[in-house]
């Protein structure tokens, strides 16, 4: 019986990809990828490899999990060299845990194979560090929604009051909800916020404001899912950046008129 590695495909550029999972993509017989996995990947695929598309869009699954569990198991027990291939990370927010817990219950062994999540990537190529030590030593990666059947709310205001910096994962069709259980605490209506679409992709698009205007920018510059929301001061290290970065090219301007 073959091995399935749960494998993360990174955040969305292809030179993101560790080396490991690289090497999972060339060996495998069949691999399982999701809609979020950039399609440069697939590439490096050797001839003859079954492709299997189990995309998720929001309120639509090509295919439930319960069928791709189903289907992971199958490949496996026909001897088959399994790579599920899963955007970001396959243990944050990935389902990579379930899937694996899946193929343990058929005594099918897996090997995780870590990826680079968006909660850290896309605010990185945004200019946004998600710690720095005067803007803020501590960070959360939350889900921006629940999953259906799970009614525990989550705490907003306690994450506003003591988590630096939060890094949300898929809530942009949450965000006016979120924004307002941020502002129950009242310091946190000038809290910097950006959202950051299609993170380290050649379409990646970044919207910055407060807690208490990003909801209008967002819907102004009509920004869609995929999409990272940050919160926190260290959003303002973007701007501070910037501005860096615009002065000293305007000195050497100045420098090349006067020689």
């Amino acid at each position: 019986m073959s091995k399935v590695y749960l494998v993360g495909a990174g955040p969305g550029d292809p030179d993101l990809v560790t080396v490991k999972a690289l090497k999972c993509i060339q060996t495998a017989d069949v691999i399982l990828y999701d809609r979020l996995v950039n399609k440069q990947l697939l590439e490096h695929a050797r001839p003859g490899v079954d492709l299997v598309f189990c995309g998720k869009h929001p309120k639509f699954h090509i295919l439930k999990q319960e069928t791709i569990n189903h289907l992971l198991v199958k490949y496996a027990k026909q001897g088959k060299r399994v790579t599920r291939l899963k955007g970001g990370d396959p243990f944050v927010f990935g389902r990579g845990a379930e899937e694996a817990v899946a193929l343990a219950e058929h005594g099918i062994s897996c090997e995780i194979v870590p990826g680079i999540t968006s909660g850290i990537a896309a605010p990185a190529y945004a200019d946004i560090p998600v710690t720095h030590r005067e803007m803020g030593s501590s960070f959360a990666v939350i889900a921006g929604h629940r999953c259906k059947g799970n009614d525990k709310a989550i705490d907003w205001k306690s994450l506003s009051e003591n988590i630096d910096t939060l890094a949300i994962y898929m809530g942009i069709s949450n965000l006016p909800y979120i924004c307002s259980q941020l502002l129950q605490n009242e310091s946190s209506k000038d809290k910097p916020a950006a959202v950051i679409e299609q993170g380290t992709t050649d379409n990646q698009r970044v919207v910055t404001g407060t807690i208490s205007t990003i909801v209008e920018i967002v819907e102004a510059q009509e920004i869609k899912n995929p999409a990272m929301i940050v919160v926190g001061e260290v959003v303002r290290f973007r701007e501070r950046l910037h501005e860096l970065l615009k002065n000293h090219q305007q000195f050497q301007e100045f420098e090349a008129i006067e020689a």
